[in-house]
């Protein structure tokens, strides 16, 4: 079969034909309809060590139907659509036992790691899932537009659930990155809360999709940026900061906007780091650095879709064109979510 890997350290992906695998005992077998391109991929191959074996097959959001069932797997049907639940955890701990795999503490001792980030991912014809408790089925659902709510629906849903309480009427939220994760969060904020919703970012071409799905503002992300969301917010800042680039530009802005008792979440993994201390942030603020979210999340963010909440604007390529879809992403040309599709 055709899968995408990263083959070798600073080396750029490859299509590569490797062995179909097999379901083995519990494990589930998919057909892989669609699969996500995100900025962590880039991130890790800007790795100067991995923390696992190369080559690895990329792509941690899937979507698929069910090829094939292992031994003793009971509750799905072949040819049954399902997205691909990716934050893998031991499956016994407390953390596990709530659905919150994106926690679990035995993971990474256990060898545990997700598809696409340790285990092969799901940039290829076919996927081995390692259990289908790790499956929710999409039913209806278009899987080209659902695929990219496995990470870029579920990390800012868990980031935003957290922040709800102080997203009252006549409330702020930011919104820095208005890409892959940023264009959906705003649609979440609009959906979930009343509060205003200003996104940033450093194109006018991503300013025009984040208007399009409704945010209230929109701001340049430039040296004036802070004093203009400010100006926005009365001189009060925001109530809820979401920063989804993580650099060190963007985290100093994420906790200059903070207004007090606000809520920060450094979602994005660009390398910054929060000066957080007596007169380094508002009074009372709380940065959070949240990690993807829990299967219960997942199925409340496919909720929200069904009910015609969130709409990911996504630009699909077939699975020999995913090498392309990579290097544009890694040029800020992509606009939304890249998808790629190993069928077509």
């Amino acid at each position: 079969m055709k899968a995408v890997q990263y083959r070798r350290i600073g080396a750029a992906p490859e299509v590569v034909e490797i062995p179909e695998p097999e379901p083995g005992p519990g494990q589930v077998l998919l057909k892989v309809t669609a699969a996500g391109v995100c900025h962590s991929d880039i991130a890790v191959m800007g790795w100067p060590r991995v923390p696992f074996p190369l080559p690895l097959t990329l792509g941690h959001e899937g979507a698929g139907t069910v090829a094939a069932l292992g031994d003793g797997v009971t509750g799905l049907e072949v040819g049954e659509p399902v997205a691909v639940y990716g934050p893998w955890g031991c499956g016994t701990c407390a953390r596990c036992a709530r659905g919150e795999e994106n926690y679990c503490p035995r993971a990474a001792a256990l060898g545990v790691h997700p598809p696409g980030l340790g285990a092969p991912g799901a940039i290829a014809e076919y996927l081995l899932v390692d259990d289908p408790r790790h499956l929710v089925p999409l039913g209806d659902l278009d899987p080209v537009t659902s695929v990219p709510l496995t990470d870029a629906g579920l990390t800012p849903y868990h980031a935003i659930k957290r922040a709800l309480p102080v997203l009252v009427p006549g409330s702020a939220a930011v919104v820095i990155g208005t890409g892959g994760l940023g264009h959906v969060a705003i649609q979440l904020l609009r959906a979930l809360s009343p509060a205003r919703v200003i996104a940033l970012d450093v194109t006018e071409a991503k300013l025009e999709l984040a208007r399009k799905v409704g945010a209230h503002e929109t701001v340049l992300s430039d040296a004036d940026a802070a004093a203009t969301v400010r100006e926005l917010t009365g001189g009060l800042g925001a109530q809820a900061v979401f920063d989804f680039v993580g650099a060190p530009p963007t985290v100093a802005l994420a906790t200059a906007v903070a207004g007090v008792e606000a809520e920060v979440a450094l979602v994005g993994i660009g390398g910054g780091v929060a000066r957080f201390g007596f007169g380094g942030i508002a009074y009372d603020a709380a940065v959070r650095v949240p990690y993807w979210g829990s299967r219960a999340e997942l199925i409340e963010v496919l909720d929200l879709a069904r009910a015609g909440a969130v709409d990911v604007h996504v630009e699909t390529y077939g699975i020999d064109d995913a090498p392309t879809a990579y290097e544009r992403l890694h040029a800020g040309q992509v606009n939304g979510r890249a998808v790629i599709l190993p069928g077509r």
